[in-house]
């Protein structure tokens, strides 16, 4: 039986021929073989320590990307800067350069951080407005089709809202609506024509400031009744302030438009019983039910 000593001794002797060997650049698998050692614990123990030869190591995919996002970074590129160039992600990016110092960041002038904020905020308002117009169309879409009763219904309102009311101490006892809504103005020329009243009993009149497109909005409004001009009383012209600042200017400023209906003191009588009849039957619908 051998000495634990010569076990020892005989164990150092195979380890510097192992590591020689290693030196020399044979692979682990050329020294198993030439050592005759089978059991890899024992030839990992023999190699210990000692580093494998250059030409065993494996290439690595990404040197070329590493030394590149190193280059970059020493030029004072950012992380998104070199994720973009290179097409790798952050975290490699953050583990190849982070013994490196970050970049210096440049001082923006004034003129150049309000370009900044001016293209965030113009993103924000196209969002906004993007939000905006989808809740309206999605609002639009509630209403559907609005039978006879429900344009007798809102047209009532309309009316009693914009239209011209009798008073005790002025009697006014006629049909005159006034708006700049063009949307408005339909809704009510198609509520007249529901309640029978021709157009030939219509009137319009065209109100707007001098300094308007007097012309332009004169067909504007034409166009859009489907009127002849013969139907039009004389424009009225609001005098210009200058000391008022206006925010109804612009191609898309076209005034007022007034409707008058011709011997209608027994429609407007009517309008005005319809809306009170509504204010009663809002008024019973909001009771708590006493049965």
């Amino acid at each position: 039986m051998a000495h634990p000593q010569n076990k020892y001794a005989d164990f150092e002797t195979l380890r510097e021929r192992a590591i020689a060997l290693r030196r020399a650049g044979l692979s682990r698998r050329q020294i198993r073989d030439r050592l005759h050692v089978d059991n890899n614990d024992i030839l990992n123990r023999l190699l210990e320590g000692e580093p494998p030869p250059e030409w065993t190591k494996r290439p690595n995919a990404k040197d070329d990307l590493r030394d590149k996002a190193r280059e970059l970074r020493l030029q004072g590129w950012t992380y998104d800067q070199i994720q973009v160039e290179l097409g790798c992600s952050k975290s490699s990016i953050s583990l190849w350069v982070r013994d490196l110092p970050p970049p210096e960041r440049k001082k923006r002038t004034r003129e150049e951080a309000s370009a900044i904020a001016k293209r965030g905020w113009e993103v924000t308002m196209r969002l906004r407005e993007e939000e905006r117009q989808q809740t309206k169309l999605v609002a639009a879409g509630e209403i559907g089709r609005m039978s006879g009763r429900e344009l007798f219904l809102v047209g009532v309102g309309l009316y009693w809202a914009e239209g011209s009311k009798d008073k005790p101490y002025d009697r006014r006892e006629n049909v005159t609506f006034v708006n700049s809504d063009p949307g408005m103005i339909e809704t009510f020329l198609r509520w007249l024509d529901l309640l029978g009243v021709e157009r030939d009993r219509v009137r319009y009149c065209v109100m707007i400031h001098e300094s308007a497109d007097v012309a332009g909005a004169e067909q504007y409004w034409a166009n859009l009744v489907g009127a002849d001009r013969s139907a039009f009383n004389k424009t009225t012209i609001k005098k210009h302030n200058p000391k008022t600042v206006r925010k109804n200017v612009g191609v898309s400023y076209r005034g007022c438009l007034t409707i008058k209906v011709r011997q209608s003191a027994d429609l407007y009588r009517r309008i005005e019983g319809w809306w009170y009849g509504i204010v009663l039957s809002a008024r019973e619908a909001g009771e708590p039910n006493r049965t």
